[in-house]
C-alpha cells in the first residue's frame, strides 16, 4: 500500500509537508524567544516556583531532565521534569515551557475531563497502532475482510487518541498563560506575546499529528471499500 500513488499523493505528501512546518514553526519560535530574556529575569525553575507558590497548583514535582525540548508532566508522580536549557535560561521560551507543563498539571489536579479521557485510553494505544498494522496488512494479503475491518477499529483508537490530545494541550497552554498572569510573573507585554506564540506553535505539531492521523485512517477506509 506503501507504494500506492494515492497514499503517497493523499497521505504521505501532506503528512511530511505538515510535519516539516510544524516543526519549523516550532524551531523557529524557540530559537527567537529563547534568546528573549522574561522581564522577570527568572530561569525555568524559577518560573514554576513563582506558580506553584501563587496560583492553586500545587504537591507538583520539580525534576531536571536531559535534552532540548524534552519538558513534559508525569501525571503517575505529579511531577513536573524541566530540560537543563529551559530549567536555567531566564528566557521567555523557558517560562512559557514550563507553564504550559504546570497548566498539565492543573488539568491532572482539576480533573479535566478530556485528560482523563485520553488518559484512560493510553493503555490500548500503546498497542493499537501495532496490532493495527499487523492486523491491516494480513488481511490484505491474505484477502481476510474481517481481519482488514478489524486492524482499522485498532488503529482507530490512536486516531481518537490524537484527536483527544489537540484540544488537550490547548487547554494547557491556555491555563500555563493564565498562570503566568495570575502568579505576577508577565512584567511587559512581551513576555505574554512571546509565551503565547512559542505555545502556539508547539500546538502546531499536534495538528500536524492529527491530521496525519486522520488522513491515514480514511485512507485506510477507502481502501477497504474498494475491496469490498
Amino acid at each position: 500500500m506503501f507504494f500506492d500513488p494515492s497514499y503517497l499523493l493523499f497521505v504521505a505528501l501532506p503528512a511530511l509537508v505538515l510535519s516539516l512546518l510544524a516543526q519549523l514553526f516550532v524551531r523557529s519560535a524557540y530559537a527567537k524567544w529563547g534568546n528573549v530574556r522574561n522581564g522577570v529575569n527568572m530561569t525555568g525553575v524559577q518560573v514554576a516556583e513563582r506558580i506553584l507558590s501563587r496560583t492553586n497548583v500545587h504537591g507538583v514535582g520539580l525534576e531536571g531532565v536531559p535534552g532540548q525540548l524534552t519538558d513534559h508532566y508525569d501525571p503517575r508522580s505529579h511531577t513536573v521534569r524541566i530540560s537543563q536549557a529551559n530549567a536555567s535560561q531566564p528566557s521567555v521560551a523557558a517560562m512559557a515551557v514550563v507553564a504550559h507543563e504546570l497548566g498539565h498539571a492543573q488539568q491532572h489536579q482539576d480533573g479535566s475531563i478530556l485528560i482523563q479521557m485520553r488518559n484512560f485510553l493510553i493503555p490500548a494505544v500503546q498497542l493499537s497502532p501495532t496490532i493495527g498494522y499487523a492486523m491491516i496488512i494480513f488481511g490484505l494479503i491474505l484477502n481476510i475482510t474481517g481481519l482488514f475491518w478489524l486492524g482499522i477499529l485498532a488503529f482507530g483508537l490512536m486516531v481518537i487518541f490524537m484527536i483527544l490530545t489537540l484540544p488537550v494541550e490547548i487547554d494547557a497552554s491556555a491555563r500555563g498563560l493564565r498562570l503566568l498572569r495570575e502568579s505576577g510573573l508577565i512584567a511587559v507585554e512581551s513576555d505574554y506575546s512571546g509565551a503565547r506564540a512559542v505555545l502556539t506553535a508547539a500546538a502546531l505539531t499536534y495538528f500536524a499529528a492529527a491530521i496525519q492521523a486522520v488522513l491515514q485512517l480514511l485512507y485506510y477506509v477507502s481502501l477497504g471499500s474498494r475491496r469490498d
